[in-house]
């Protein structure tokens, strides 16, 4: 017989909580241990402070059942692969934390794993490998640690795991595994591994045990439900292990919830916020009527009130089907800043609009108290329809249909006068966009925003930076140069501060990936253009070198994405507002004489809906979007985009219809994937695939970036292939920066060399 849970669960949670600190103190450790300044035990303690400091506060906010095992020095990927050992033996270190760091950042020869988003996030993970012959170990200590921290303090928790079907999806074969070999054909010994992890845990007295299987709302096979099905069977009828919640999160579970259901887990996490149709079907489902039902009635990716009526409806007809029903948020507030209260110059009358971090955590235990005060005999209404919001990309909104006009002249029209007027060698050379933020550039940007610098000293310091960045990449031999961003701290925020309908933060940072952080901007009105933006730093970078500068703008899809976005209206109306911006900046560089235009895209594939059955009407509004800020271009001008760690492979022909003439994409951190894929032979414009990974403090030498654009060279014409880093700089040293960019240039020349 299975272990059933002593007591049930208890009855308000969150799936997971914030990590890097309300002022980003991971972000500082994990910065200082890299450099040196900071020993492995002064990391191990910034962790702890972290992770005690977030149990505690959520206590005295409340909250009935707590979670641990969210922390993660890195990202919770890679920590799964740790705890199944799925680590290749070129990243092992003496240290744990070392370990992880060489499989995210790279060292000693190796290159790190490659890097992606986390569904439709712009949070990134790294990739695990697994292949044939990867021998999975159990390795417990972080969960078990954790378990063994709170209860030190007095508190019991609840801990999170990446979920054995979803980690197995989210892999990939390692290089040399058989061709058609899929991770997935190792479940049965990985559950092995998981019933051990398990065990561990039920040794320590852990009631509960969550683990996440958001791969589950996106479209799966019937042989990977069948392994749902046979994952769950078997981890339920495990003597003596503690009760099981699977959460599946970011849309809905659909045909994978009456397969959940028909386990022996006790508990199963909907998230009613995106994928509001769970909530007729687990009404509808009997088998629910023993278990536990975990309702995300609480948005875990957005910052808007949750409108506690609605809420309340789908919790009581939950309840009148299922055993139990748990008030949550609705995925893990990873994705969220921490506190409203912890901003000041706010918009009048937006601040009551608003919830973050701490504010979602009220919010669950508020609908919980209000749950339990209503008598569990009294009359419910019929099932309410938690439909996801007008802002929700997977409501599907926006004209279907073929791909809309571009309004330029025809790709071979503009590529002849563009070759006329720029005059560019073969295999040009160019970067992203930005160039490293500099602790005395952050510090000068810090002290204009609090009045403590003058503009006009502010600029000159902006325009020196200017004229260093240009100096080098003449220095170096590129061909195509940029300005190098030196006055924006982050490239959505920066346009949001520009444009009317949109707040930004001085506190609301969230991560990215490691150390790396964003501050989203809140987009809460009407968008509108107050006047040009970058074209007086464009003009004055341009004014500095004979050869061609890029004018560097961010297009209306991944202002959209990168920001928290107003539910009111239909998100293809937000992001059309943002188009018109856009395009307006782009005439306006055109008329200042600018000759390149880019205007990235990285959020294009993000954002795209997880199941197939919406995304041919999403790509046709977003494409549309960027055709029309790019409009506008004159066939002599030359339009870029970038995409960056978004599985741009699988857009291929979407990504050629935005009728960018470059399109520059990530490629080096994904072993060179994209050349091979069969739609990139076909591509009919201008391709730079990134030659080397940015996101590591790794030089490539000259051999290898040559061997990434030979390879290139091999699916497309020369005149097509351009020779570009995998994303921005800002993230590099001047040191680093100037070494790979060295190599990469000397690379160039060589293969033309071969070449011509």
């Amino acid at each position: 017989m299975t272990a059933v849970p002593t007591s049930p669960f208890p009855a308000s949670t969150v799936l997971g909580y914030p990590r890097i600190g309300p002022r980003r103190e991971l972000k500082r450790a994990l910065e200082a241990y890299w450099q040196g300044r900071l020993g492995v035990e002064g990391l191990r303690e910034a962790g702890a402070r972290l992770r005690e400091g977030t149990w505690l506060r959520l206590a005295e906010l409340g909250l009935a059942a707590l979670p641990s095992n969210t922390f993660s020095l890195y990202d919770h990927v890679l920590d799964a692969a740790m705890m199944v050992d799925a680590v290749p033996g070129r990243y092992r270190r003496p240290l744990p934390e070392d370990t992880c760091f060489a499989m995210a950042r790279g060292g000693e020869g190796a290159a790190p794993l490659r890097m992606t988003k986390w569904f439709d996030t712009n949070y990134h993970y790294l990739v695990p490998q697994v292949g044939p012959g990867t021998r999975f170990r159990a390795v417990p200590g972080k969960p078990v640690g954790e378990v063994r921290e709170a209860r030190a303090l007095g508190l019991s928790t609840r801990p999170v795991l990446l979920g054995p079907v979803t980690f197995l999806l989210l892999c990939q074969a390692e290089p040399g595994a058989a061709e058609g070999f899929r991770p997935l054909e190792r479940l049965d010994d990985l559950l092995a591994v998981y019933e051990q992890v398990l065990g561990a845990l039920a040794a320590e007295g852990v009631a509960w045990v969550q683990l996440d299987e958001p791969a589950l709302v996106a479209d799966r096979s019937p042989g990977e439900l069948a392994a749902v099905g046979e994952a769950y069977r078997r981890l339920g009828g495990l003597r003596g292990r503690p009760g099981l919640l699977v959460a599946g999160y970011f849309g809905e579970l659909g045909a994978a919830l009456p397969v959940l259901a028909g386990t022996p887990v006790e508990a199963i996490g909907l998230d009613l916020v995106r994928g509001g149709g769970d909530l007729a079907a687990a009404c509808a489902l009997p088998e629910l009527a023993g278990k536990t039902v975990v309702a995300g009635v609480v948005g875990g990716r957005d910052v808007w009130r949750t409108d506690q009526e609605r809420a309340l409806a789908g919790l009581l007809a939950l309840r009148a089907r299922a055993g139990r029903v748990v008030v949550s948020t609705s995925c893990s507030l990873l994705h969220l800043p921490y506190d409203v209260d912890a901003e000041d110059g706010l918009p009048a009358g937006l601040r009551e609009r608003l919830a973050f971090a701490e504010q979602k955590v009220a919010e669950v235990v508020e609908l919980a108290g209000r749950l339990a005060a209503v008598p569990v005999d009294a009359p419910v209404p019929g099932v309410p329809v938690l439909a996801a919001g007008a802002g929700v990309p997977d409501a599907g909104r926006g004209a279907a249909g073929p791909w809309p006009a571009s309004g330029r002249a025809p790709y071979e029209v503009r590529a002849a006068a563009q070759a006329a007027r720029l005059r560019l060698p073969a295999l040009p050379v160019t970067t992203i966009g930005s160039f490293p933020q500099t602790g005395e550039l952050r510090a000068a940007r810090a002290a204009f925003s609090a009045g403590e610098l003058g503009a006009g000293e502010y600029e000159e310091r902006v325009r020196g930076e200017i004229r260093r960045v240009v100096e080098l990449q003449e220095r170096l031999g590129l061909d195509v140069l940029v300005h190098g961003e030196p006055e924006r701290n982050d490239m959505v925020q920066y346009f949001a501060e520009h444009l009317e309908g949109f707040a930004v933060t001085r506190h609301g940072w969230v991560q990215s990936y490691g150390s790396r952080c964003v501050r989203p901007p809140i987009l809460y009105g009407e968008v509108r253009r107050r006047g040009p933006v970058t074209v007086g730093w464009t003009r004055y970078a341009q004014s500095l070198t004979d050869r061609p500068v890029k004018g560097m703008l961010t297009g209306p899809v991944t202002i959209a994405a990168w920001s928290f976005v107003r539910d009111d209206v239909p998100l293809p109306r937000v992001v059309g507002q943002i188009a018109e911006a856009v395009r307006e900046e782009v005439a306006d560089l055109e008329a200042a004489g600018v000759a390149i235009v880019q205007v990235d895209e990285p959020a294009l594939r993000e954002l795209m809906p997880l199941r197939a059955a919406g995304r041919a009407e999403y790509l046709a509004w977003a494409v549309g979007a960027y055709r029309r800020a790019t409009s506008g271009a004159g066939e002599r001008t030359q339009i870029h985009t970038h995409l960056c760690y978004s599985e741009a492979s699988e857009i291929v022909e979407a990504i050629d219809a935005l009728d960018a003439d470059v399109t520059s994409v990530e490629s080096a951190r994904s072993q060179g994937r994209l050349p091979a894929e069969p739609g990139v032979a076909g591509f009919g414009r201008g391709l730079g695939p990134g030659v080397y990974d940015i996101h590591s403090p790794r030089v490539p030498g000259v051999a290898e970036v040559a061997g990434g654009i030979e390879a290139v060279l091999r699916v497309l014409p020369v005149e097509r292939v351009w020779v570009n880093p995998d994303c921005g700089l800002k993230t590099r040293t001047y040191e680093q920066v100037e070494a790979a960019l060295a190599n990469m240039v000397a690379a160039a020349r060589l293969v033309r060399e071969r070449l011509l």
